[in-house]
């Protein structure tokens, strides 16, 4: 592999997918979160604070996958460290599997959310690593909540397709928020959240712990105690603080990949990678139908693995899970690979349900490079937003065990979600070259190893690497192909290794959002997933 060759082929393009800069980049899930960001680099921060910037925007203009009701998690790199940021949510102390009456009360409504950490972690980002003053960075973020910015088609459908849910909710407190007169905005309609302002003004002017222990968690606490959730006063003092962790690293082809150990599933990229690290890259280059065929094993059974050894720092800590990213195990698993599909692993589906979530990477001319993955787990979250204030809570219980008490992440007051998300920098000879990262639930990890895969094994740029299709491949054996993309000996191949073929639209498989900062040139570049609505822009 040649990092020249793959910086060599970028391309700038007029719609902002694919950006070119000479001192820092940003790229974002939307253009008013991606200038926010660049406008912070102008001003002087870092890729943290830009980051931090571009965080807050997002919980504004893309309220179906973020803002403060969520939680997030990061991986930084900062004066020649490399540091794991777990800013995982945590399960209010009055929640217990008994106060719930049906199991959908875990899934939508007041009931349903765990304690916000993502005001939490980005105060705590700024903190330790940013450079300018904390107003500043909450500035874009509170002009686009009050100035308002346009609802785009990607919006509008996912309105439409949570309607039923969003009044299912009693308060019809989203539905007040999100909708216009209970029905899906339109397409171009100006959004504006004043309430949304007001909070964030609070916030720049007082710090994140106001957040948490001023008139704003008095608000939450009325809110739920009015409308049956558990959250109260006492869990938002706690202030949930995120964690730092040592990342978790491995090499791929002639790169270091480093990444979020558990509770999040950097652990799972990581195999994947390393089980193709046994393949020839001339044997993955070719993207033969025996090539999605060995792709979509290592899914299965990286997934399988991880679902087989669920683990939790915070609870098991005295017996950290090393053997999944062992050169021994990864080898022992790729030998493993049959010709056909694997009879050995489970032909059962997981639940399959469209979570949606954001990534945002950034890295400057200084050497940092961070990337942040937030999330309020569903489209549009809980479906109920805080009364007064403009955002929607989380339905992140819907992530806990709840028949294994023994499990790390059994619902238990204080327990922390389970994440699928894995935020990755790449380095190059040490030095930090790319920040990459998707949402998407259950498929992050599978978007993120096949746009590293298709770099690094066919050679291409950020930008055309954005653009090949994608798939996946669940644990019981059915294979997602993005719809129109593939060819129909392609699809007759893999059924009649065993797989059950079903065909996705384009927003289910994730949406890369990456910068790199060349190592052949003095130049920065940025990629924003052609799914969605996002951009990337530099300085």
């Amino acid at each position: 592999m040649k990092i020249s060759r793959i910086e060599k082929k970028f391309v700038e393009t007029e719609d902002r997918k694919c950006s070119i800069a000479q001192n820092g980049m940003v790229a974002t899930a939307f253009p008013e979160a991606t200038q926010a960001g660049v406008e912070i680099l102008n001003k002087g921060g870092n890729a943290i604070d830009a980051a931090c910037a571009a965080a807050f925007a997002l919980g504004v203009c893309e309220p179906q996958a973020s803002g403060l009701g969520g939680q997030s998690l990061a991986i930084l790199h900062h004066l020649g460290n490399t540091i794991a940021i777990d800013g995982s949510s945590c399960v209010p102390s009055l929640c217990h599997l008994s106060r719930f009456e049906k199991a959908s009360e875990r899934s939508f409504g007041y009931k349903a959310t765990t304690v916000p950490s993502t005001v939490a972690v980005l105060g705590y980002l700024h903190f330790r690593y940013g450079l300018i003053k904390w107003g500043e960075i909450l500035q874009p973020a509170i002009r686009i909540a009050q100035e308002g910015f346009r609802i785009t088609q990607l919006q509008h459908d996912l309105q439409e397709r949570e309607l039923k849910n969003f009044l299912n909710v009693k308060s019809k407190s989203g539905a007040k928020y999100f909708l216009k007169d209970k029905k899906p905005y339109d397409v171009g309609d100006l959004f504006i959240q004043s309430d949304l302002a007001n909070v964030l003004m609070d916030i720049a002017e007082n710090g994140p712990r106001s957040f948490y222990q001023g008139l704003i968690a008095q608000r939450i606490h009325e809110d739920m105690e009015k409308n049956g959730g558990f959250i109260r006063n006492d869990d938002m003092a706690r202030i949930p603080w995120p964690i730092e962790r040592k990342p978790i690293c491995r090499k791929y082809r002639n790169v270091r990949i480093c990444t979020i150990p558990p509770p999040a599933a950097g652990n799972t990229l990581l195999l994947v990678l390393m089980m193709l690290n046994y393949i020839p890259a001339k044997y993955i280059k070719k993207n033969s139908p025996e090539t999605l065929h060995f792709i979509a094993e290592t899914f299965r059974k990286s997934f399988m693995y991880r679902k087989q050894r669920s683990y939790d720092p915070n609870t098991y800590f005295q017996i950290p899970d090393k053997k999944m990213i062992s050169h021994e195990f990864a080898r022992e698993q790729a030998w493993s690979i049959r010709d056909r599909i694997d009879p050995d692993l489970p032909i059962v589906e997981p639940p399959n349900e469209d979570t949606d979530t954001t990534h945002l990477s950034v890295i400057d001319n200084l050497g940092n490079a961070i990337g942040i993955t937030q999330s309020i787990e569903l489209a549009y979250g809980s479906k109920a937003a805080a009364d007064g204030l403009g955002f929607l809570f989380n339905n992140y219980l819907r992530e806990f065990e709840v028949k294994d008490p023994s499990h790390p992440h059994y619902l238990r007051p204080g327990a922390s979600p389970w994440t699928s998300v894995a935020p990755a920098i790449v380095f190059y000879k040490d030095k930090p070259w790319m920040v990459t990262g998707s949402p998407g639930g259950e498929r992050i990890y599978s978007t993120v190893a096949q746009f590293l895969i298709q770099m690094f094994d066919k050679e291409v740029s950020m930008g055309e690497a954005v653009k090949l299709p994608r798939v996946h491949c669940s644990i019981g054996g059915t294979f997602y192909l993005e719809e129109n993309s593939f060819e129909s000996n392609v699809i007759d191949y893999l059924k009649n290794m065993g797989y059950k073929i079903e065909d996705r639209p384009p927003f289910y498989f994730g949406a890369i959002h990456a910068v790199m900062q060349c190592v052949s040139k003095k130049e920065f570049h940025g990629v924003a997933e052609i799914r969605r609505d996002g951009t990337a822009a530099g300085i």
